[in-house]
């Protein structure tokens, strides 16, 4: 009686028995904020940290961009690890080492500690990512609420890039640079031991040892593809060794760690997934989406800042409809999917975005905040609208058993959006900036040359020269700033309108097969263990 007693307290306990589905949904989401937040709230904080630390215009790029492109290259190796070990520990581990890296990089005296612990963050957030989408789909088996579920889940990643700038520009207001990352100790501290008692543990296939040496191709590769881009955003010839050998070189690894995936007895993705079209483009579709919002949000912050010439709370504050505008559309999301199904929902969602971002091209030199704000709430809407389709036709077309894989390939496109987005619209917004600097009169080829590399380094040499060629060169800074902007918004309207192209092969119906009934354990009741029968 006693092993009965035992086995039935070990099953509750690794299930999650006694936590609703949904307080269980509110405690992931809290997990998936934290992380989302901090890919973008150094975002308004980026002047402040270039005046203290003066970091290089490649450092710069660095602390921003470590953090997202160190989490996509271990999203996959942690989300294996977590269908080995148990998602809910690895989660509470990532906890953990969130908590170390967000103090370190808030005590940062120089810009290599604080790129260094940025990187520390991205490994701790990559534990964090995978496990909140799989342990969801363990926990949601029924598609209708499951679509509801991932609906408020993609609302806070969302919400959380979004939320970042506004919360980063509170900070500043009050207190240094270093708290935007502070504020993530306590809520870590909270994190762990609620998180210990109401998620349940689960694991997925543990057939064959974890391919480690995959992993660590997969992540090489994605730095060097990246390393280059910046390399060709920052003016280098593209023909130069430091910028076409990590080019070349990441493209070979990322070759080389599909081919080792294929042949691989115990892959750590299975390729077999990416034959569906439908899960296949839902992963481009978050790529592309996620591209636009961040990439977008960190040049945005500059403009309102810089050009406006707005604190960095009124900053927070004007991107704030961005963030209330992805929250309606996660809300209404699971109704309108059921209603016109993954591949109107999703097209149509890059079709506004693309719109939104059209729209905002009218920005100039001076404010215009009914421009901004229609702009802001089109481009949160289309891009929520993007992302919830995306997920939930991905996530409901893997497998049950791969649920882990799929989570953790869905954030690694988030995340490589995100980062990619850094890279690759920071390059074409520097490529647009710099020739606007390169003949200002009064100015010497040095000081132009030097003033080319950002517009708050502009500044600083337009206050240094002082006099009539200071303030020419701060206007033609503030212009070419201008102009830049302009040219990244085409390019991205153009991704996003590819994007919508792309969507259209996903399924015009939401599927949910089979019915299914949910069983609850044997004298356990509601909130207990379930197992899920389909009727055939």
């Amino acid at each position: 009686m006693s092993g009965t007693t035992t086995a039935a307290a070990r099953r509750r306990r690794e299930t999650g028995a006694g936590a609703n589905r949904w307080v269980v949904l509110v405690v992931l989401c809290v997990s998936l904020l934290l992380v989302a937040v901090d890919a973008t709230v150094l975002h308004v904080a980026v002047p402040a940290v270039t005046e203290d630390l003066t970091p290089g215009a490649m450092q710069l790029l660095w602390i921003v961009d470590i953090y997202p492109l160190v989490c996509a290259s271990l999203l996959i190796l942690f989300g294996t690890l977590g269908d080995r070990v148990g998602r809910r520990r690895v989660l509470l581990l990532g906890y953990a080492l969130f908590g170390v890296a967000s103090a370190l990089a808030a005590l940062a005296d120089s810009a290599q500690m604080l790129i260094a612990a940025r990187a520390l963050l991205g490994v701790g957030g990559a534990m964090i990512m995978p496990a909140t989408l799989s342990i969801l789909r363990q926990v949601f088996p029924d598609r209708h609420e499951r679509a509801l579920a991932i609906g408020v889940w993609s609302a806070v990643a969302a919400v959380g890039a979004a939320v970042g700038p506004l919360l980063g520009g509170f900070l500043l207001e009050h207190f240094w640079w270093g708290s935007v990352f502070l504020i993530n100790i306590p809520l870590m501290l909270v994190s762990l031991p609620v998180g210990r008692l109401l998620l349940p543990e689960s694991r997925g296939r543990r057939d064959g040892p974890w391919d480690v040496v995959g992993a660590l191709t997969a992540a090489a590769g994605l730095f060097g593809v990246v390393f280059g881009v910046k390399r060709l955003g920052g003016g280098e010839a593209p023909l130069s060794v430091l910028t076409l050998v990590p080019l070349l070189a990441g493209a070979g690894l990322l070759v080389a760690f599909v081919r080792r995936q294929r042949r691989h007895r115990h892959p750590l993705v299975d390729l077999k997934m990416f034959a569906r079209p439908a899960f296949s483009t839902s992963v481009g579709c978050i790529v592309l989406a996620m591209l636009a919002l961040v990439g977008l949000e960190l040049i945005a912050a500059q403009y309102l800042q810089l050009v406006l010439e707005l604190s960095p709370l009124e900053t927070g504050l004007r991107l704030l409809p961005l963030t209330v505008a992805a929250m309606a559309a996660g809300l209404v999301g699971a109704k309108t999917l059921r209603r016109f199904g993954p591949r109107t929902m999703v097209c149509s969602g890059f079709c506004l975005t693309a719109a939104a971002v059209v729209t905002l091209t009218a920005m100039g030199a001076d404010d215009n905040a009914p421009l901004l704000l229609t702009g802001f709430v089109m481009l949160g809407f289309g891009l929520e609208v993007t992302l919830f389709g995306a997920y939930e036709s991905m996530l409901s077309e893997a497998p049950p058993e791969q649920a882990g894989g799929a989570a953790a390939i869905g954030e690694t496109s988030y995340q490589l959006g995100a980062g990619i987005g850094i890279a690759l619209l920071g390059s074409v917004m520097n490529a647009a900036y710099a020739p606007g600097l390169a003949s200002v009169p009064g100015v010497s080829a040095g000081d132009s040359a030097a003033a080319g590399h950002s517009l708050g380094e502009a500044y600083e040499v337009a206050a240094r020269l002082g006099g009539g060629s200071g303030e020419a060169l701060r206007e033609a800074a503030r212009h070419a700033f201008v102009h830049g902007l302009h040219v990244t918004l085409l390019v991205s309207a153009g991704l996003l309108l590819l994007g919508a192209v792309m969507a259209l092969r996903l399924p015009r119906a939401m599927e949910c097969g089979e019915p299914v009934v949910v069983v609850p354990g044997p004298r356990e009741g509601a909130g207990a263990p379930v197992r899920v029968e389909s009727v055939g």
